[in-house]
């Protein structure tokens, strides 16, 4: 065998995202891109903004010497002091410039975190529907990964929370906006999650780590706000990246950060900052750090998305499909007509449709389709939802 054991399993597993999407690719090749409607990957599709690509040019024309070489592997030390008055203002808490790592996106934070917390064999309690590389994230690291149940409006219950963790549990990991299911989380609920794991902590004599990932925290709609981890949880550390506020996920631009509240803050970034270097990241890209120093503030506009979404509604709901509206990032996550995910994601595909069946996120019975795309696309696909629907209803 050419391959590790591991990877041939992990292969076997991998996501349905990048199965959808290679799907989507041939039928693309065979029809023509014009006539599929693809809603498989949730790639910001919206131009960065205009300040964005003036400060990269400007960054690009520097004359000076020096600024493409390694550097701390933490990052900049200008650029996380313009990021740690970022993080003041949206979250309220003392952050200062030694509280962040700057990573590879947020996929790179996720994986310092992990890193930096896990001992072999030690939990990470994840929340169903979730992003399926959060299972193999913990799997590099010798974690054990423990999938928790939400409900059927895909709220956190705190009592099955508690049901899970044990002993050897070491991280939560909470996404909201989430992805797949485009919901926030309910800041009751949150409150009464920081409850249970600061008494589980408490009992077992060491924190248990809440690890937000927060990419979408600026895509929200409809006047909504993304509840404050910070204030409900002292041993929270943030993940996050550029990816989505500044439509640049190709610059691979993210960054971790620990709560100023957090008992080991100081020994928990020494052990992000190695954990950068030793996983081979080494540091963030330099031109990067440099253009988002001079971004405080800057995000996308999400007029756009709000626009698809509010449009894609309308198509789903006169198609009849059962969907809760999404508040947040840009994903659908309706039932399946008929029960079977794959069956029905099939179906839209014979409608030159392609969506991910909700299995793949771990709640079979759904599909998502991620919105981040023309509306032409989605007007497109009106007939073919339609059409699916009905079928599947026989």
């Amino acid at each position: 065998m050419s391959v590790a054991h591991k990877i041939t399993e992990a292969l076997e597993k991998a996501s349905w995202i990048r199965r959808m999407f290679e799907e989507g690719a041939e039928l693309k090749a065979r029809l023509g891109a014009a006539a599929v409607s693809d809603f498989t990957l949730g790639n910001p599709d919206l131009e960065p903004p205009a300040r964005f690509k003036e400060e990269l040019l400007k960054a690009a024309g520097d004359p000076r010497p020096g600024l493409h070489a390694y550097m701390p592997n933490a990052g900049l030390a200008a650029t996380r002091e313009v990021l740690a008055g970022e993080l003041r203002q949206v979250y309220g808490q003392e952050f200062e410039a030694e509280d962040l790592v700057l990573t590879c996106g947020a996929g790179g934070a996720l994986n310092v975190i992990l890193k930096t917390l896990l001992d072999p064999g030690e939990e990470v309690l994840i929340f169903a529907p979730y992003f399926p590389e959060y299972l193999f994230y913990v799997d590099n690291h010798g974690g054990v990964p423990r999938v928790v149940e939400t409900d059927a409006a895909f709220q956190i219950e705190p009592e099955r929370l508690s049901e899970a963790l044990s002993p050897r549990t070491r991280a939560v990991i909470i996404n909201s906006p989430n992805n797949p299911t485009g919901q926030i989380y309910d800041a009751q609920r949150l409150g009464e999650l920081a409850q249970v794991l600061t008494e589980h902590s408490r009992r077992h004599g060491r924190p248990v780590y809440l690890v937000t990932d927060e990419p979408y925290r600026h895509l929200v709609y409809d006047g909504l706000t993304v509840p404050n981890l910070f204030d409900l949880y002292p041993e929270t550390i943030l993940a996050t990246s550029f990816s989505k506020d500044l439509s640049i996920p190709g610059e691979r631009l993210g960054l971790a950060a620990v709560s100023p509240q957090a008992a080991y803050r100081r020994e928990l970034v020494a052990g992000l900052v190695l954990a950068n270097r030793i996983l081979g990241f080494v540091n963030a890209p330099a031109l990067m750090q440099r253009v988002v120093a001079k971004l405080a503030g800057v995000k996308v506009d999400i007029g756009p998305y709000q626009r698809r979404r509010d449009l894609l509604a309308q198509v789903l709901e006169s198609a009849g499909y059962h969907f809760l509206l999404p508040r947040g990032a840009f994903y659908f996550f309706p039932q399946a007509p008929g029960g079977d995910d794959l069956a029905f994601v099939a179906c839209l595909k014979a409608e030159n449709i392609l969506a991910v069946p909700g299995r793949g996120f771990g709640r079979a019975g759904y599909f998502r389709l991620a919105f981040c795309v023309p509306e032409t696309v989605i007007e497109r696909a009106a007939e073919g939802f339609a059409r699916a629907a009905k079928a599947s209803d026989r």
